[in-house]
């Protein structure tokens, strides 16, 4: 791993224009803002084993190495000018934005930490020499409540009802404003829940993990307390995410939001049960009663509509639910050396 500030520099000779075509840039390097995250990561490895030239962008250097060079850099603080000479000396092809995180954030901490990055980057692309592809990463969260049975698509209204999804929803739209005005040569990918290798701590499974990890390879019993498990969930595999992303960046550019998943609602009681057969642990799920059970309804359902990541991307997902869990499971246990071969299905 390299960690080093990018070179500031004048224009080069010969430099594209907001005018020019991206197709010749798509050759240059791919700079991945937080590509040290868990979507980040894999979205790494997708160009990488593509052979393209990865740069590994974030506010401070990864915790763990990355086989790419690193580039500290501060989207939100940095001067846009400074900002877009430090691209530009990168000369990048592409450019993906996975800054953004619904982890480890307070309300009051989402705006600045989702949308203004993004905003900022706009502001810096408009004054770029270069004109890379921007994959923007949104969520699905930016449409808030959906009515079950439904799913959500390019042509669904989003009407956010946290914080998240209305600082997600900022972000996207400015990449959509600039899509469609010409300015910016955009895709914005509306992403499902995710699940896969690498999942974090916090997350879902990453909380099931724990508890299992605790009890793998003992004669105890793994009791997982959860919230009440009672929504329908689209799970996605990481891997095809970043395959979306790979897809994205080749594509023509769309002043449509796409939708990534597997258009499919699965039970997150299903889930959770399919993670603890993975794991071969004898566990046992106990979920707590709903704090607030008015608001719990805005959980209850999501599903994507796919159709316009099949016809504008040429993408679908490849990896079914019991393969993403099955290695995620895989991964954890080889970071904490347990056999990978599960010695019994669980109950749940």
């Amino acid at each position: 791993m390299v960690n080093d500030p990018m070179p500031k520099r004048g224009p080069r000779p010969g430099a594209r224009g907001p005018g020019g075509t991206a197709e010749a840039g798509r050759r240059g390097s791919v700079l991945v803002l937080g590509g040290a995250g868990y979507i980040g990561r894999h979205v790494c490895a997708a160009f990488a084993s593509r052979n393209r030239d990865v740069v590994v962008v974030g506010r401070r250097p990864p915790e763990e190495p990355m086989p790419y060079r690193c580039v500290t850099l501060d989207l939100a603080g940095a001067d846009p000018a400074a900002l877009a000479a430090a691209l530009d000396a990168a000369r990048p092809g592409t450019i993906v934005n996975a800054v953004g995180s619904i982890w480890g954030r307070t309300d009051e901490q989402m705006w600045s930490a989702t949308a203004v990055p993004t905003l900022r980057l706009l502001e810096t692309l408009a004054l770029m020499t270069t004109r890379p592809r921007l994959v923007h990463l949104g969520s699905v969260l930016e449409y808030g409540p959906v009515r079950p049975g439904s799913s959500v698509g390019a042509d669904a209204v989003p009407r956010p009802d946290t914080a998240y999804g209305r600082s997600k929803l900022a972000a996207s739209e400015a990449v959509l404003r600039g899509t469609a005005g010409g300015w910016v040569d955009g895709v914005v990918l509306r992403v499902s829940n995710v699940s896969g290798p690498g999942t974090p701590r916090i997350s879902l499974l990453g909380q099931v993990a724990e508890r299992l990890l605790a009890a793998a390879g003992r004669s105890t019993e793994a009791v997982v307390e959860l919230s009440r498990l009672r929504a329908h969930r689209d799970y996605v595999d990481v891997r095809d995410v970043a395959d979306a992303v790979v897809a994205a960046a080749y594509a023509p550019a769309v002043p449509v939001a796409v939708g990534i998943g597997r258009g499919e609602a699965v039970a997150v009681r299903d889930l959770v049960d399919l993670f603890i057969e993975a794991s071969g642990t004898p566990a046992r799920v106990v979920e707590r009663p709903a704090a607030d059970r008015a608001s719990g309804h805005r959980d209850d359902w999501l599903r994507v509509d796919i159709g316009a990541a099949r016809t504008l991307l040429g993408w679908e997902p490849r990896r079914s639910l019991q393969e993403s869990v099955r290695d995620c499971w895989k991964a954890l246990a080889r970071a904490h050396r347990l056999p990978t071969t599960p010695s019994k299905p669980s109950g749940g």
